[in-house]
């Protein structure tokens, strides 16, 4: 067999494979597939041409590259920076910055690396804007430096067509020495405060208990000015007993008098005797009285009948309506009184509490000062 015809079926062979693994490799530099939160950036021989969409796109094979641009929105996190704070003291701070590509043609042209100039100038505006603050704005108002350092990155980054979506500042951190100040300063405020709250609950206290040791003593002064009407009148109902019973004994109580010392002077030696004309008159009577009938029956002796000026000053007209007023003065509610005294003693908000005055007004209002005169009198 002739060598000649093989080797050219083997060349023959060898260039139509070759040509084949050609056309699949150019075939395969021509298409480009694109994610969907993707963008990429296509130049040819160098040259800025366009921006592929998400899918399936064809671009001159070998002489293209392309440049992945993520659309979403991404994290950076920015390291922790020490900086020193308007009023001299040394703080640490880091924070987390959220930014999105709105424009990748301008990422990808304006800007060698996005991400990282976005994390540099963030680093130094967030040592910017600790700087012109005080410590205390500086743990205090965390909103205000995450504003702060968003409109200071804004400017920067619509040139390289990156949004600033937020700005978050995770921790700020005083010197231990100044934490340790700190710390001092927080304990001496609360002990300051419970001071405060334990003098004010003291001073409390004090005022309940003084407003109930009042309240007290306004009851019990108007007990005992219950109890000296009470008994003020007491005397009096009995100077008005006392006169009544001697009213009642009236002339008996004289004729029985009057015949007792009849007898004392017939037990004498002498035979004549001088008696007062009224004595005679008065036996006269008596004998009449008991020669007609029994002396429980009798209607001649009576009761001599006090004048007028006597009457009034023993206050036998009045006695019946000072009865009246002594009984509705006993029913004096004593159990009332017991129970406002113990609500004043616990400190009852709800206790139906009066003033001195209050008090003592309602007493006059209630029992008149003419109501004692009989005993003032006696």
């Amino acid at each position: 067999m002739d060598p000649l015809p093989l080797q050219t079926g083997f060349g023959l062979v060898s260039v139509g494979l070759l040509f084949l693994m050609l056309v699949v490799v150019t075939l395969w530099q021509s298409v480009e597939i694109v994610d969907a939160y993707d963008k990429e950036a296509l130049t040819v021989f160098g040259e800025f041409r366009k921006l592929l969409e998400p899918g399936i796109n064809f671009i001159p094979p070998f002489v293209s590259r392309t440049y992945a641009f993520d659309m979403r929105t991404q994290t950076l996190d920015v390291p922790r920076q020490e900086a020193i704070t308007r009023d001299n003291s040394p703080v640490t701070a880091d924070a987390v910055v959220y930014i999105k590509v709105m424009d990748a043609k301008k990422a990808f042209l304006e800007v060698d690396d996005y991400k990282n100039a976005v994390s540099n100038l963030a680093q130094t505006t967030l040592r910017a804007v600790l700087g012109d603050m005080e410590l205390d704005d500086t743990l205090n108002k965390r909103q205000e430096i995450n504003a702060k350092i968003r409109r200071e990155l804004d400017e920067p980054t619509d040139e390289w067509g990156i949004r600033v979506e937020s700005v978050e500042v995770r921790e700020v951190n005083p010197s231990k020495d100044v934490q340790q100040a700190m710390e001092q300063q927080t304990s001496a405020e609360r002990r300051r405060r419970a001071m405060i709250l334990e003098a004010q609950g003291e001073r409390r206290s004090a005022v309940e208990q003084a407003e109930g040791d009042k309240q007290s003593n306004i009851i019990r002064a108007q007990g005992e000015k219950q109890s000296q009407i009470l008994e003020a009148q007491g005397d009096s109902i009995s100077t008005v007993l006392r006169a009544r019973s001697a009213e009642s004994m009236g002339e008996r109580a004289i004729i029985e008098r009057g015949m007792e010392t009849l007898e004392e002077i017939g037990k004498g030696e002498s035979t004549t005797f001088v008696l007062p004309q009224e004595l005679t008159s008065l036996v006269g009577r008596y004998g009449k009285a008991l020669s007609g009938s029994d002396v429980q029956e009798m209607d001649g002796l009576e009761g001599l009948e006090f004048d007028e000026d006597t009457r009034k000053m023993l206050g036998l007209d009045d006695i019946d309506e000072i009865l009246g007023q002594i009984d509705e003065a006993a029913q004096m509610d004593v159990e009332e009184l017991e129970k406002e005294a113990e609500a004043v003693k616990t400190g009852d908000a709800g206790a139906n509490i009066k003033s001195a005055d209050e008090v003592i007004q309602e007493m006059d209002e209630e029992v008149p000062d003419g109501e004692v005169e009989p005993a003032e009198e006696s």
